[in-house]
């Protein structure tokens, strides 16, 4: 049964749509358990049944008509239970029901498997024979294991809208599509969705007409020309390098691009008028799944051929499609994984929104986009966005929303909130200048966190009190190679003089875990857990002495760097690494004759280690700073990019309040001032505990500083304290957020907790 699981995987990861994977699963199925019936039924929302989707071996009329309410038929009972249901003779059963239409009268055995994603029962695959038996323990984990790979598939199809397309049989217009991701940088944006570099996957190309065939065979053409050229120029290079045999496959690469079945199947489907790219993707496809059930492994491999050269022809397509297309006035910019670099193909000022399947809300590419102010959502892994380029779509930043084909009311309510987060920015200017202090006089500190040139202006313009984080890494991303020590000078001399008087607190070199620099590639199977942050520098003491250098020498005549260290988890990398800062600072002060005045170094606390030994590590250094986003994954052991676990990622987790306590006790105990950095300090609701517990200097991105200066503008240092200590004692992050949201919803911060 492994083969055949093997197979039908391999076809349904292959197949271009719903329709398309269940008559795989129902066909396949049926096949190699030797059942007279396999059918699927999924749920549909839209009148809360489920229908039958898929069947062989049933009338395939009654396709779409056969609705069981949730509670209704074997097929209800299955998806109620969530469980497997195997009966030898289902007709007995008190909750059978009995529908003419299929002819499924013959048939007496019964196993019911639900399909489940994510804790939801989206669907039940079925199985009957004529014989009364009950299925082997074999065949029901057989079921079992394709509805588990089924799930995905089909709950990809309702997050797309077209489950919902396909339960109500095509009628009707296409209807409004929702998605989920992580919002990562706030707003709403409303443009045509737009692809730089269109990703060559065959599986996703867009299903697309043209009205000028004779356009798209000449594309096609020129197409399979410039592959079969790249192919002659690689035969060419790799000549003296390979045997005789792997060298023959060029030739076979050759020899298909001149497949007159191959390419005259792709004319005929251009003819009826689909576009070359469709034509393509869907001939070789058809060929793949055909390579793919062979018995014989070698000939079984050649799917993988067909597969690349498939791909290489596309790119060419895709290519010549790109160069014909005009970019529109307002533009949200995809792509499965983009990089910050994507902003050098785009007029900055027609970019309206940004999702990325890839990534997390403090990947490089976020960063950028909140210094730019523009609505992001990243991590949309479920977002069909080669289906719906050049369409227009909604992205929602603050709440990880997309929405495409938005009706006129939802359009219009996005519209209104747009509005009204302009209007309610323009409001929050009136407290830019007023202290910092609660009221009942508390004095606070809010802090930046900066790390673009772009962020400069901003970060000035939002009255910081100083910057708790510069983020040196990523001016290291925009390079070939490593910076040299005079061009991070230059660098940190601007954010110094910028901010001069106030502190500016830059932290060495934090890459790995998700922040892998294109010269450096680090690759690990579990990158949070491996090789990152001060384990690096400390590795390659010749990067981190530049890097400390380069500070210190930025900041001789201007006098206000602090410098932080990343990720320390015991006391020997904290000793190690102040050692090298100060054999710099030797280096240059009495060997080099630089008149430097000596930096504050603290340290970062961010992994539980450092959380029990928060006390001696204080008692070492001159402050510390909690940075609550690798703190909160690290403590809960959600990864927060894995949009699976995604959900289980919070913040206001009792656990993660409770460290924080006891981080701030430990701290001030040992007279060593400790702030917090961090996504936890830009939210106002979290903010209002932070005080409670505590906390008096919070560091965050520029957008969120005015939004928590005129929270904490609104309480009481006392009501702080009371809040946090009852927080403390909930269970859950939900009870948490639900409370402070009651017990803070005064007419004067409402506002503050929407946005």
């Amino acid at each position: 049964m492994l083969t055949s699981l093997r197979t039908i995987f391999q076809e349904v990861n292959s197949a271009r749509s719903l329709p398309e994977v269940l008559t795989i699963i129902v066909k396949e199925v049926r096949s190699e358990m030797n059942a007279g019936v396999c059918s699927v039924y999924l749920f549909d929302e839209s009148d809360a049944r489920y229908v039958l989707m898929a069947t062989e071996g049933l009338r395939e009329e009654s396709i779409g008509k056969v609705r069981l309410s949730s509670k209704e038929g074997l097929v209800g009972l299955v998806a109620h239970k969530e469980e497997p249901l195997n009966l030898p003779d289902a007709d007995q059963h008190p909750s059978f029901a009995y529908f003419e239409e299929t002819g499924e009268s013959p048939f007496h055995s019964f196993l019911g498997v639900p399909i489940i994603h994510h804790r939801r029962v989206l669907g039940v695959l079925v199985l009957q024979q004529e014989n009364r038996r009950r299925f082997a323990a074999e065949e029901e984990a057989f079921a079992v294991t394709v509805c588990a790979q089924l799930s995905g598939a089909i709950a990809h199809a309702g997050a797309t809208g077209a489950l919902r397309q396909f339960a109500s049989a095509g009628r009707g217009k296409s209807r409004e599509a929702k998605f989920s991701g992580i919002g990562s940088s706030p707003g709403v944006g409303v443009g045509q969705l737009t692809s730089i570099a269109v990703g060559s996957d065959l599986k996703n190309v867009p299903d697309r007409f043209s009205d000028d065939p004779k356009l798209e065979i000449r594309n096609f053409r020129k197409a399979l020309k410039a592959t079969k050229q790249d192919m002659i120029s690689l035969n060419i290079g790799f000549k003296k390098r390979l045997s005789a045999e792997e060298f023959a496959l060029f030739d076979v690469y050759v020899r298909l691009l001149d497949d007159q079945v191959i390419i005259n199947e792709v004319l005929e489907i251009i003819k009826k008028g689909k576009a070359a790219t469709s034509a393509w993707s869907l001939t070789v496809m058809a060929h793949i799944r055909t390579f793919q059930r062979m018995e014989d492994p070698y000939l079984r491999e050649r799917a993988t051929d067909i597969h690349d050269l498939g791909k290489r022809v596309l790119n060419h397509l895709q290519a010549s499609n790109h160069d014909a297309t005009p970019l529109p006035r307002k533009i949200v910019l995809v792509g499965e994984d983009l990089a910050a670099t994507a902003f050098a193909d785009i007029p900055i000022d027609r970019l309206v929104g940004i999702i990325s399947l890839k990534g997390s809300r403090n990947s490089h590419l976020a960063i950028v986009a909140r210094a730019l102010g523009i609505p992001t959502v990243m991590g949309a892994v479920n977002f069909p966005w080669a289906e719906l380029e050049a369409q227009e779509v909604i992205v929602d930043g603050s709440h990880g929303k997309i929405i495409s084909r938005a009706t006129r009311s939802t359009r219009r309510q996005y519209l209104q909130r747009r509005r009204e987060e302009k209007s309610f920015n323009k409001d929050l200017e009136r407290v830019r200048n007023l202290p910092c202090k609660t009221l009942d006089n508390s004095r606070f500190a809010l802090w930046v966190n900066t790390g673009l040139r772009q962020d400069i202006a901003r970060s000035v313009k939002s009255s910081a009190d100083a910057v708790g984080l510069f983020r040196t890494e990523i001016p290291f991303f925009s390079r070939s190679s490593f910076p040299t020590e005079d061009e991070q000078i230059e660098i940190y001399r601007e954010q110094l003089a910028a901010f001069s008087p106030r502190a500016v607190t830059m932290r060495t070199l934090d890459i790995g875990g998700d922040k892998d620099l294109p010269y450096f590639p680090i690759e690990e199977e579990n990158p949070f857990l491996g090789w990152r942050g001060i384990r690096i520098s400390l590795d390659h003491p010749e990067i981190f002495l530049v890097q400390i250098r380069a500070m210190l020498r930025a900041s001789e005549g201007i006098d206000n760097l602090r410098i932080m260290l990343p990720m320390i988890s015991n006391l020997p990398e904290l000793t190690s690494a102040q050692k090298l800062i100060d054999r710099a600072y030797s280096e240059l002060t009495q060997e080099e004759g630089y008149q430097i005045k000596r930096p504050l170094i603290g340290a970062m606390v961010e992994v539980p280690a450092a959380v029990y030994q928060v006390k001696e590590i204080a008692r070492r250094v001159d402050f510390l700073s909690v940075g609550t986003n690798d703190l909160t994954q690290y403590l809960l052991a959600v990864d927060r990019n894995n949009e699976r676990v995604a959900d289980l990622y919070h913040h206001l987790h009792p656990s993660v309040l409770i460290a924080l306590m006891n981080i701030f006790k430990q701290a001030s105990s040992s007279g060593c001032h400790v702030s917090i950095c961090g996504e936890m300090a830009g939210d106002p609701l979290s903010a209002v505990l932070l005080v409670g517990l505590g906390y008096d200097t919070l560091s965050m991105s520029a957008g969120s500083l005015l939004r928590v200066k005129s929270m904490l503008l609104n309480i009481t240092k006392t009501e702080a304290r009371v809040l946090a200590r009852k927080a403390l004692k909930m269970d859950s992050a939900e009870n948490v957020v639900n409370y402070l949201e009651s017990a803070l919803g005064r007419p004067q911060i409402a506002q503050l907790l929407k946005s």
